[in-house]
């Protein structure tokens, strides 16, 4: 599955007590969107992995994203 960017955008999960709190800027935002419209079209099991090597903001937790069925 390809993941499509929004030059620009900023996302950061963090994880307070037992809650996960995702910010994103217009961006980000714009770019989670088309990841989560990409992972609909894919089968039970696929997923998306977010942390801060790869997209996330640095002081951000990481972040896995699965289609189910």
């Amino acid at each position: 599955m390809e993941t499509e960017w929004v030059n620009g955008f900023k996302i950061r999960c963090c994880i307070h007590g037992t809650t996960a709190v995702l910010s994103a800027n217009r961006e980000g935002l714009l770019s989670l969107a088309r990841h989560l419209t990409a992972l609909a079209q894919e089968r039970p099991g696929s997923h998306i992995h977010y942390d801060q090597f790869n997209s996330l903001e640095a002081d951000s937790n990481p972040l896995i994203v699965e289609r189910i069925d």
